[in-house]
């Protein structure tokens, strides 16, 4: 059975599924409850000179029959005394010793850095986490994205943070930026420990039609919120990746944005992270989520033959190059298992409406049946000599598997955009024609 257990800069734990900070990790009561249920870590809800938070604080963006497919908050950090956190944390460890206990911290000036540093320290926390990422509210403050969005204050306040330093520091980034990897480096330079990222990226969610104010609303009043939950997972490990490739970062990363079960951890960590964190998928179900991510991330490691999580960490990160480093020359196309189709020809339509026109309606004669497919009613054949190899008509199909995109062995030697370039500068080749 593969090995979960890992190390972050230091801080160890038992898996890599930690609760993220946020509202599942206000208090010690749902840090036990957490940790009973097999979570490995919990990065406590920021701590830092209490606020008042608003009513209401949540709004989400539904799909369909799918609830919270996104999340907006407008919640602050801990509206808890300094005192109260500090205490917890040390409680939890002391019961806790072997799952990694985190300090998420949120303070202005050096002064305060470093005495929250010691505080953190002295009540038995692993590691901090810095705070740069929070989009509202408390950037108005100077703090938060505020600190994130600027690489200079980054490594500034990073700097401040290391000179009182003695467990590791994680600086928690903001997507809210053009390239995440400047802020990364700045955390680099200034001599950080780790980073974990994303925090949650600015935004509206929707606007209440009856009384035209978008959610969620305070007596008649609205504001920018923090977005998360599913629909930010790929803007999520897109910055992973990024970091996990940049050569002036090399940093371990806690990777964050999305994750609601064990594939969407298993991607995240091939594509850089070391331990990955959830929040919103908590809120949603509860902390029992994390037995059925244990169990499948256990079994596909196994499959794979992999013993431990390290040999699945940035495994992807190679593949992923810029666009003029891709084949020109490779090719796939879609191919139809008519035994599986039900006749719903949304593959047609969105070749037809939405891409490249090389899909027919054909009579079924000579087809297999699929079911619930109607007799004699047309059926779609893609023209493989005209298919661009989009990706779109299995994507649109709702049949798993009934659409699949296959490789097709061409007699072409590899070419990328760039090589093209060169021989076209050396008079090797003639320009390649436009479509029609």
């Amino acid at each position: 059975m593969a090995d979960l257990s890992i190390n972050l800069a230091g801080i160890r734990s038992p898996n890599p599924f930690w609760v993220a900070s946020g509202p599942p990790s206000n208090t010690a009561y749902q840090c036990h409850r957490a940790f009973e249920a097999g979570w490995g870590g919990v990065v406590w809800k920021t701590i830092g000179d209490p606020i008042v938070n608003v009513s209401s604080r949540y709004s989400a963006l539904n799909l369909g029959q799918m609830r919270m497919v996104g999340f907006n908050n407008i919640e602050l950090i801990s509206d808890r005394s300094i005192e109260t956190n500090f205490r917890e944390i040390s409680e939890v460890k002391q019961r806790w010793p072997d799952r990694a206990v985190i300090a998420s911290l949120m303070v202005d000036t050096r002064e305060r850095w470093h005495e929250f540093m010691k505080r953190s320290a002295d009540s038995g926390a692993d590691g901090v986490e810095l705070n740069f990422g929070c989009p509202h509210g408390m950037c108005e403050r100077g703090m938060g994205s505020a600190v994130g969005q600027q690489p200079p204050v980054t490594e500034k306040i990073v700097s401040w943070v290391m000179e009182a330093a003695t467990i590791p520091v994680i600086v928690k980034l903001t997507p809210n930026i053009t390239d995440v990897t400047f802020a990364a480096r700045a955390a680099k330079k200034a001599g950080a420990n780790a980073i974990s990222l994303i925090n949650t990226i600015n935004s509206i969610t929707q606007v209440n039609l009856d009384n035209l104010i978008p959610e969620p609303f305070v007596a008649g009043l609205s504001t920018h919120g923090g977005y998360c939950g599913p629909a930010v997972k790929p803007i999520a490990l897109n910055m992973v990746q990024s970091c996990a490739a940049d050569p002036d970062v090399r940093l371990p990363i806690s990777g964050i944005g999305g994750i609601g079960n064990w594939r969407d951890a298993a991607e995240f960590i091939a594509l850089g992270s070391t331990s990955v964190q959830v929040c919103t998928t908590i809120m949603h179900y509860g902390f029992r989520i994390v037995e059925d991510m244990i169990e499948g991330l256990t079994d596909y490691l196994d499959a794979k033959g992999f013993k431990s999580v390290n040999d699945l960490i940035g495994k992807a990160v190679p593949t992923l190059q810029k666009w003029e480093s891709l084949d020109l020359h490779y090719q796939r196309v879609a191919r139809i298992d008519y035994e599986k189709c039900i006749g719903c020809n949304l593959c047609y339509i969105a070749c037809e409406d939405g891409a490249h026109q090389c899909i027919d309606l054909i009579p079924p004669n000579g087809y297999g049946l699929g079911p619930g497919r109607v007799p004699g009613k047309p059926i779609p054949k893609v023209r493989e000599d005209d298919c661009v190899g989009c990706n779109l008509c299995s994507l649109v199909c709702p049949v798993d598997d009934c659409i699949t995109m296959v490789s097709l062995d061409g007699d072409r030697a590899k070419m990328s955009w760039s090589d093209y370039q060169s021989k076209l500068a050396r008079g090797e080749m003639e320009p390649i024609p436009p479509h029609p």
